[in-house]
């Protein structure tokens, strides 16, 4: 049982709060005086959900692009240690044998609960947007090429990142939609007029907002306008604050509001790790002071963001409540995919996820389905 805490329920913040566990669900969520048994009193601290990071390449110094499970493992246990206990693994566009490769090699830690699924982020996308993707990687989405990779996650992919104005994206939207797979889009330089189809045929996302898209212009919205006007969309950003700039996140989480904004960490493999040389799918990416930029044009590959400092950075520096950022990581994002009947919240019955944060907003502890994580935030946190 968790004490003494200020525990953030999903419609207020419960002061001298307690949170009960038993089998590794929530026995119980109250405040005053809790009920006997064994306690771990965090005097004062904020009691949150565990965060779920819906995009994310890697970290540990490990990258999800890769056939090693034990790669694959470091990256997860890295932002495990920051209070991620739900994520999907991203992949970046490559060739498609070797994305159905790693697909299968993902697919297998999906199957034991490690993954929550599998984010393809490319191969369709523009060209002139594609930011740290192998160009010579990218292709126009054909009904057999997206089938393809589907069979070979076999209900693993959970999301496609693609950008509707290539040939055969919009029918690809409605493929993905209809297969029970999230359309995003992202990496895009498309105009209203071939956004809103692609909304209309069943997209639901778009990645990693204002980055890697058209920008938006007063007389053009683009995809920024568009998806950030649009309802029907829910919006990524990465609040690391280098992506985007505080302002910026305010103005677009205050817009979209908390049934439709996401953060997210696109964290490379160097989140959680020393700066270097480190590489994003097949490209050289350096790392310097934790912002991470392709070494052959110094343009932002990915982060070095974890969800604990990107919940600090929307309270702290957004200025937005600390219940926006609970529904911004845990909340909105299960319901995204689809979990949030078993996690995502502080409720009885729910998973044990949690995680608990000092006056600063850092996590001093980490509950993952009843069991402490160890070494909570140990390397130092991005800012």
């Amino acid at each position: 049982m968790i004490t003494g805490g200020r525990v953030a329920a999903p419609d207020r913040v419960l002061d001298d709060g307690w949170l009960a566990v038993s089998d590794g669900r929530i026995a119980g969520v109250g405040s005053g005086t809790p009920p006997e048994g064994p306690a771990v009193d965090v005097a004062g601290a904020l009691v949150v959900p565990g965060f779920i990071d819906t995009h994310c390449h890697g970290g540990g110094g490990a990258s999800f692009s890769t056939l090693a499970p034990d790669e694959v493992q470091t990256a997860v246990q890295a932002h495990r240690r920051h209070g991620t206990t739900t994520m999907l693994a991203s992949l970046v566009s490559d060739h498609v044998d070797i994305l159905r490769e790693q697909i299968a090699a993902l697919r297998e830690l999906v199957e034991q609960g490690d993954l929550a699924g599998i984010h393809l982020e490319g191969p369709f996308i523009s060209k002139a947007r594609c930011g740290a993707h192998d160009p010579l990687a990218l292709l126009e989405p054909d009904t057999g090429t997206v089938d393809k990779l589907l069979r070979a996650g076999q209900g693993a992919i959970r999301m496609v990142t693609l950008a509707p104005e290539l040939h055969g994206g919009i029918k690809a939207v409605r493929q993905l939609a209809e297969s029970g797979v999230i359309a995003a889009i992202g990496h895009t330089d498309g105009v209203e007029e071939q956004l809103l189809p692609a909304i209309e045929a069943g997209a639901t996302v778009a990645t990693h907002l204002f980055n890697g898209m058209r920008p938006l212009h007063h007389r053009e919205p683009g995809p920024v306008g568009v998806l950030l006007d649009d309802e029907r969309i829910t919006i990524e950003l990465i609040c690391d604050l280098v992506h985007l700039h505080p302002t910026v996140v305010h103005l677009a989480a205050s817009h979209a509001g908390r049934d439709r904004t996401v953060l997210i960490t696109d964290a490379m493999s160097a989140t959680d790790a020393a700066d270097g040389r480190y590489t994003l799918g097949r490209l050289e990416v350096d790392v310097h002071d934790g912002v991470a930029t392709l070494a052959d044009n110094g343009s932002l590959a990915g982060s070095t963001l974890t969800m604990d400092n990107a919940f600090r950075n929307l309270v702290l520096g957004a200025k937005l409540h600390v219940l926006d950022a609970v529904r911004a990581t845990s909340a909105r994002p299960a319901e995204l995919l689809g979990v949030a009947n078993r996690t995502g919240s502080l409720r009885t019955g729910f998973a044990a996820d949690v995680v608990v944060l000092d006056d600063d907003l850092r996590p001093l502890k980490v509950l993952r389905r009843g069991e402490w994580v160890a070494e909570v935030g140990r390397a130092t946190l991005s800012t």
